[in-house]
């Protein structure tokens, strides 16, 4: 008996050193700087805290198409990514959207281009040393990573989170940075996209009407454009994104977790 005890022990204290994350969600770790910076090599990108000059941040995005595995890091610990259980929809949209003809299809190519282009060029260091916050208050009627389905051909994933918002709603920055998309795209329709330093960006479409331009430095809470139905939508409402190093992440988890260092 003393010996099934003491495996179960082994086995919980093994689970409890490991740090589970779900697929398409974020890992946010603090270390003392100095223990980062004895590392010989690093495999993970750290970013300085915003407001403890001794402290570094690791904000790890796990892709929604990850599988499950394990992953070392930098500092020792092991981090074990699952899959979640996301839900799938159904939505309808005007048939041009859904099935883009030649010339439109070569738009959406240019339009994704140019945004990967713009991502890979992020600013070094980060704009912000306050909390993240939500783009406008609202129920939310779509979460990040549902199944889709658009006019029952188009699969996908949803990769941002879904706001009720009647057209004229007033969005907010989630976060101090600067705007480097502030146009009218194909899919996303009027669309603002915000740098925040490192690799983090924030991003809000189907706006109706756009309140900033590129190069702007926009503060935490500034409005920068109205709700609207541009783009391929189904009606009216704010679609809110979180991009880190290239990965869309659930927007809502990566608020919540970034949160925790403050």
């Amino acid at each position: 008996m003393k010996k099934i005890v003491l495996l179960m022990l082994c086995v919980a204290k093994l689970f409890a050193s490991e740090l589970i994350v779900e697929n398409g969600k974020t890992l946010v770790l603090v270390e003392d700087s100095n223990e980062i910076g004895k590392l010989k090599e690093k495999s993970q990108i750290w970013i300085p805290h915003p407001q403890e000059k001794d402290k570094s941040i690791l904000v790890l995005p796990i892709s929604y198409y990850a599988k499950e595995r394990k992953l070392h890091l930098d500092n020792g610990k092991i981090v074990r990514i699952y899959k979640g259980n996301y839900k799938s929809e159904q939505i309808s949209v005007d048939s041009n959207k859904a099935k883009p003809n030649p010339k439109n299809q070569a738009r959406i190519k240019q339009e994704r281009d140019e945004a990967n282009k713009i991502y890979a060029n992020y600013t070094k260091g980060i704009y912000w040393d306050k909390p993240f916050i939500y783009p406008m208050e609202s129920k939310i009627t779509s979460e990040f990573g549902n199944a889709r389905l658009f006019n029952q051909e188009i699969k996908s994933y949803h990769s941002g989170t879904d706001f009720r918002a009647a057209i004229g709603t007033p969005i907010y920055a989630s976060n101090s940075g600067k705007v480097v998309i502030a146009k009218d795209r194909f899919l996303a329709g009027q669309s603002v996209v915000i740098d925040h330093g490192e690799g983090i960006f924030s991003m809000y479409y189907h706006c109706s009407e756009i309140k900033v331009k590129v190069g702007d430095r926009v503060e935490r809470g500034e409005l920068i454009a109205l709700s609207g139905n541009s783009g391929r939508v189904s009606g009216p409402h704010l679609h809110f994104g979180i991009l880190v190093r290239g990965v869309q992440i659930d927007p809502l988890d990566f608020i919540a977790k970034i949160n925790t260092i403050f």
